[in-house]
């Protein structure tokens, strides 16, 4: 069986679909493409796994957003959209739904590869860098990107677990969205700070009321984590 990372691309133009599937390839990655969201939801169903998702918003038969529906019933992989239409709600509905990054056509096979890399430099296990972290009643294995909140683990898409981190190995600082996104998304990011408050919502919303991590909104500025006993 190939170690290869496995990616699947979801594009329905020919031609951006095989610009996309071609640089990948050049990167040694595995690649499998689609025209659609429903031959990319055929291949879920096949029980085919993948490493990182490219999906293109706007397809027939199903869209990307419904194929990220699909994808995040059953894995935590990245998923990487692609548009070409970059309105803020659909980006931000994007994340909503679990995207771990957001490019608006037209843009360059460079950047995507750059951001490929950075999110799979960031996802991947590495044994040299594992830490075990426990704030409050919160746990989390870096290594293994588990977290339990009370005994009760609970699943993060990549940049979700990423900032979780973050927060917390920050813990007492007050943090401006600028920092963030500065540490967090590992790349010149250029998109609106909205994002940050959207993954914030999400994470707060699956740490939960019984979450003896508490992040804080400080008006103005940012965020702060503070550890309630």
């Amino acid at each position: 069986m190939s170690n290869k990372i496995r990616i699947l691309v979801a594009e329905d133009e020919s031609k951006m679909r095989d610009l996309i599937s071609l640089y990948l390839r050049k990167e040694n990655y595995d690649v499998l493409a689609v025209e659609d969201g429903l031959q990319g939801l055929n291949e879920l169903e096949k029980g085919n796994n993948f490493d990182l998702y490219i999906i293109d918003v706007m397809m027939p038969k199903l869209d990307g957003f419904g194929l990220s529906k699909e994808i995040r019933q059953f894995s935590d992989s990245p998923i990487i959209f692609v548009t070409a239409r970059g309105e803020e709600y659909e980006r931000l509905l994007g994340f909503e739904l679990g995207a771990d990054d957001y490019l608006t056509k037209p843009f360059s096979p460079r950047e995507l590869i750059a951001r490929v890399k950075a999110i799979l430099k960031r996802t991947s296990p590495d044994k040299e860098q594992n830490l075990i972290i426990n704030e409050g009643n919160i746990y989390i294995n870096t290594a293994a990107r588990e977290v339990q909140v009370a005994g009760e683990t609970i699943i993060l898409t990549p940049k979700e677990f990423d900032l979780l981190v973050y927060l917390i190995r920050s813990k007492g600082k007050v943090l401006s969205r600028e920092q963030i996104t500065e540490q967090v998304w590992d790349y010149d990011y250029y998109g609106d700070q909205r994002t940050v408050d959207t993954h914030i919502k999400k994470l707060r919303d699956k740490l939960g009321k019984d979450s003896q991590v508490l992040i804080k909104t400080i008006w103005g500025v940012g965020y702060k984590v503070e550890v309630t006993l």
